[in-house]
């Protein structure tokens, strides 16, 4: 699997942004797919997770009832939409594939990565 993310840019605190995660192949629904997002200096923390089917998500505490994971099977497309972004939503956000059959917030636990796109809140 291939995944390529977009949609990172500069936008001002309390704005939006959405992310998009475009995958090759045809297994994309038999992976959980994640957002993560490393910051400078910082290591690589897990956001918002999403199961195969849809049904189920994971979302770190700081970003609960701000961000929202979606995803389109059929277009092999996970989405991340973040509303009221603050300056420390700040970084570098990266789209994973795990094979895991639950959510995992661990990193190492996600075999595919795109190459991230930045997301930057002025305040």
């Amino acid at each position: 699997v291939q995944l390529q993310a977009s949609g990172g840019g500069l936008v001002q605190a309390g704005g939006s942004l959405r992310l998009s995660c475009a995958a090759s192949g045809r297994t994309f629904s038999t992976y959980v797919m994640g957002w993560f997002r490393q910051a400078p200096g910082k290591e690589r923390e897990f956001v918002v997770g999403i199961s195969m089917n849809g049904a189920t998500t994971r979302s770190r505490e700081s970003v609960k009832g701000r961000f929202t994971i979606s995803r389109d099977n059929a277009k092999n497309a996970v989405y991340l939409q973040m509303n009221s972004l603050k300056a420390e939503d700040t970084a570098v956000y990266y789209c994973a594939a795990s094979n895991f059959i639950y959510i995992p917030t661990n990193p190492g636990e996600y075999v595919y990565w795109g190459q991230g796109t930045q997301v930057t809140v002025s305040s």
